[in-house]
């Protein structure tokens, strides 16, 4: 039977499959065993092949406990994991929409973003990302959980087993987002960052005009062994994109980009800068 392309479903699906057969303290050979088939049926299942029956893998899914709405969302996976270009709305009733951009995130061996309104997500500190999740608006539960998966996506990321080079427009500074003291240790939290090795922040200046990343915020991903995508989020639908000539587009963007935006020092003059001004302002506003 013909092996499936690598997509981000496909690879969702695999990662997800090897997760509760350990989770289930179960190799292929025992869950084999345990329904009667041979060991080479589960790695054909895991492994994206063809010809895997949804009466097969509802009988894996039953053995390994699977709750009901992982359940459904890993039989649609299975129906679709040839399938590439992904987008996911927003509203659907996948468990954990964020843990897609989160493994493959985890297996990137770089990563490269653009954010032009606010601090990458990757930077945030978490009252910025709370009271991000309040203008959403979101209740007071969900930008709890916001909070919580950006912590875990930011702790997974920034472990210096990647580079990492994202460019902000200098406008993501200056919006006010919660209090001043948020912003303060947003802007300090962008300094202490920006000296790590494998990290590169870099900044487009507001005086420099109209740039190449005018369409909008995305991240570009690429890996050892599988091509790269571009990730897009937006207010209806988080996006994956797969097809080469996408990303090619994208990576024309960051070029640009590349070209325009400050060096890595003089980006955090330009933070510095901006905390200056926002201490003087916090004093004059006091008096």
């Amino acid at each position: 039977m013909p092996l499936r392309r690598s997509t981000v479903r496909g690879r969702e699906f695999g990662d997800a499959m090897r997760e509760l057969l350990r989770a289930a303290g179960l190799t292929n050979r025992a869950a084999a065993e345990l329904l009667g088939w041979q060991e080479a049926k589960v790695s054909e299942l895991l492994n994206g092949k063809e010809g895997v029956s949804d009466v097969d893998l509802a009988k894996l899914l039953g053995l390994l406990r699977t709750p009901p709405d992982e359940c459904d969302h890993l039989m649609a996976l299975h129906h679709d994991a040839h399938i590439r270009d992904w987008l996911q709305p927003t509203g659907s009733a996948a468990p954990d929409r964020v843990r897609t951009l989160r493994e493959h995130e985890r297996i990137a061996s770089d990563i490269s973003g653009w954010s032009m309104n606010v601090v990458h997500g990757l930077l945030q500190v978490p009252d910025y990302t709370w009271h991000l999740g309040l203008a959403k608006p979101l209740d007071e539960l969900d930008a709890r959980v916001l909070v919580e998966n950006r912590v875990v996506r930011q702790t997974a990321v920034l472990d210096g087993q990647r580079t990492i080079s994202l460019y902000l427009h200098e406008q993501a500074l200056r919006l006010p987002v919660g209090n001043a003291d948020v912003m303060a240790e947003q802007l300090h939290h962008l300094l202490r960052l920006s000296v790590r090795p494998y990290l590169t922040i870099r900044l487009i200046p507001t005086a420099f005009g109209p740039h190449a990343g005018l369409a909008g915020d995305f991240d570009l991903l690429k890996f050892k062994k599988i091509p790269p995508l571009v990730y897009v989020e937006s207010e209806g639908a988080n996006v994956f994109l797969e097809d080469q000539a996408s990303v090619g587009r994208y990576e024309t963007v960051l070029k640009s980009l590349d070209r325009t935006a400050l060096d890595e020092v003089q980006s955090r003059k330009l933070i510095t800068d901006i905390i200056g001004e926002e201490a003087r302002d916090d004093q004059v506003a006091q008096e």
